[in-house]
Formats: C-alpha cells, structure tokens, sequence
C-alpha cells in the first residue's frame, strides 16, 4: 500500500493485477483488475463510482481518475479507457502495462450514485457522450439485474459509428433483459437515415427525444414516457453536462432527480445563479489547508470563495468548480456562508458545516474554514 495527497485528500493506493485487456475501437481500452480477497472489503464500491490509477508515463509518476463499467455484484473492476493523444498519460498505461502486471489503485471514490429501489416501478433515463458511457453501463448492469421493475433509456452520442465503445455490451444488455432497456445512438458526424439521430445530445435533440421516443406510455394511457421519468443519469464532457441538466429541468425534472458526472474540468456553474445577495466588502477569510493556516481578505462577494482564493495563487484542491467532484469540500468553523449549488454533499454532511468552497458566496464579513479531514 502506499498513500499520498490526492486532490486535497490523503489517498490509499494498493497494488492491484491486470487480468484482461482489450482493445474497443481505435483509441480506447478495456483493463479489468482482480480485487484479492484481504482487499475485498476496501474495495466495496457503489454503481457510478470511479477509481484514481497511480502510475508511471514518461518516467513520472501520475494519478488519473477512471470510471468503472463493473456493477457491484460482479466483484471486480472493470475500467474503459480513452487514449486523448499518442503522448499523453493515457497512452503510456496502454504501452506500458500488460496482463500480470500491477497497478497502484485508489478505493472507489464518487457520488455519481443511485439509492437501489428494488421494490419499485422507476423509470430511469441515461444520456452519456463517448467515453462517458463508462459509469452509466455500471449503472445500468446494477439497475437491470437488482430493480426487476425498473424500465431504463439511453440515449448515446459518438462522432460516428466506428467510435461507438460497447455496443456488444449494450446490444447483450438489451436482449438479455426482455425489453427492460431501450438503446438509441446519435452520431454528429455521421449521417443518419433518421434526422432524429443527426447531431449532438443538446436542447434541441431532448426535445425531440421527448415528443418523438418518451412520448406514449403504454402502462399509463393519460401521460407519457417523459412524465413517469424518476431520475436522470448524465455524463459527458461540461458543455454537454450544462445544457442537458438544465434543459431536463425546464422541463419539470426536479434538481435533485438529475445527475451527472463530468469528464473534464469544468469551470461554469451548471445551473444559472438566480439568487443576488447583499454585496459585503473586504470579507477576511481565515483557513487551514494542508496543516497551514492562512489569512487573506477578500474584496467582497461577488464571486465564490474558491474562485477568489485560486485568483490569489493559494493551492486550494479543486477539480471542477461546479459543485460536483468535491475536492474543495472544507468545514465553515465561523460565518455564514450561501451554498448555490451542491450534486456532492449529503444533508448530514451539511448540517455537519460541510460546504463546496467552489459553491459558496460569503454571506458574512469574516469567514473562517478548515480543508484539512480530521
């Protein structure tokens, strides 16, 4: 085992083997690792979740963070891999590690996750970009196989045909699961005998997702497919995330019923910021990060706390400054602060003073935060 800092957090990597690699198109692979049985318990994970990969590319060590397309009741992981460019990190795990070879990996990590509702009639609607697939096929095997009553749609957007990874996977699911999944492909560069599957997931193609596919309900004659929609499920590159989760929401699927993952920093809010607050001026912030403390002032509230402090060149943790991946999660010890958005932290965690610091507008003159887990 060994640990370091990751993302502001003390990170536990443990050696795990490689015992099967593939090739899906031209620029992704497939790796699955053993979980032996001493590190079986550690490696409990929940369907959405990602692993962080610690390894060697061009004589450097880097740490990566991958999706996995295993479901929890298939007890190992299962990783699919995009190779961005010939000499990146990416590239470098490829050519470098073969079967029987180990790797340093993280516990599971990520709150891409659904509470399981068994007993339920639930209907459950995915839209993923390329490899953004990756957690979406976990959550659809573990659905599938623990939901009996659960109906699932996805909706799957690729450049092209030849750059669509898993459909064998997806097809098997389709057929093996008695019309419980429905699959339907978008290509953006690629021309299609429907128009309907012409382009990329935005706006507009919801829209037509809506009236033309989720529109007749046959278990319920009064309202459609789109109605009796329970959660949404979305992954893919910010842009993609941003304009899908809002467009859901406009039409009436509630905030906490969508979510998503992203596949890329991402600076913009995902949401629009409809509040306005009392402006405050020279707001002091004290903090402690890294076993450190700091102090600085703010010129006032207008923007969120990370932002500012980044724009002071302090080393907060970060990796999306939208509210979902949780690297700058601190404790508020003093003052109040507005939480605008928040696809990361549980109500426990929020009573507990938990706040996104990439979130967070002070709401009072001074301010006073710990980035540091005790």
């Amino acid at each position: 085992m060994e640990q370091q800092i990751y993302k502001g957090k003390l990170t536990q990597f443990h050696r795990l083997k490689i015992v099967k690699k593939e090739d899906l198109t031209k620029n992704t692979f497939f790796l699955e690792l053993e979980i032996p049985e001493n590190l079986k318990e550690k490696f409990n994970f929940e369907a959405g979740q990602f692993v962080s990969i610690k390894f060697k590319s061009h004589d450097a060590e880097v740490i990566n963070d991958y999706s996995m397309t295993s479901a929890p009741y298939e007890e190992k992981i299962s990783l699919g891999i995009k190779i961005n460019s010939e000499n990146g990190a990416t590239s470098q795990l490829y050519e470098n590690y073969q079967i029987d070879d180990e790797l340093l990996v993280s516990q599971p990590n990520g709150r891409f996750t659904l509470v399981s509702k068994p007993s339920e009639f639930r209907t459950i609607v995915g839209f993923a970009a390329g490899i953004g697939i990756t957690p979406l096929i976990s959550h659809f095997k573990n659905i599938l196989h623990n939901e009996p009553r659960t109906r699932l749609f996805l909706f799957f957007g690729n450049r092209n045909s030849e750059e669509v990874v898993y459909r064998d996977l997806l097809e098997s699911l389709v057929k093996k699961y008695h019309g419980r999944l429905q699959v339907f492909y978008f290509y953006s560069q690629e021309k299609t005998t429907d128009q309907l599957f012409n382009g990329r997931l935005d706006e507009k193609r919801l829209n037509l997702i809506i009236n033309q596919i989720l529109h007749l309900d046959d278990t319920d004659e009064e309202s459609t497919i789109w109605d009796a929609v329970d959660e949404v499920l979305i992954c893919g590159k910010g842009e993609m995330v941003k304009t899908l989760a809002n467009a859901c929401y406009h039409h009436g699927i509630q905030k906490k019923n969508i979510h998503f993952e992203l596949f890329e920093e991402f600076n913009d809010d995902i949401y629009p910021i409809e509040e306005e607050f009392p402006l405050i001026e020279n707001v002091q912030v004290d903090f402690q990060m890294f076993g450190k403390n700091y102090q600085t002032k703010l010129s006032d509230n207008r923007e969120k706390i990370l932002q500012q402090l980044l724009i002071q060149k302090f080393p907060v943790p970060y990796s999306c400054k939208s509210g979902i991946c949780g690297s700058c999660e601190c404790t508020l010890l003093e003052g109040e602060v507005e939480l605008l958005e928040n696809e990361y932290l549980t109500e426990k965690e929020e009573a507990q003073g938990k706040i996104l610091a990439c979130m967070s507008i002070a709401k009072t003159k001074k301010i006073k935060l710990n980035f540091d887990f005790n």
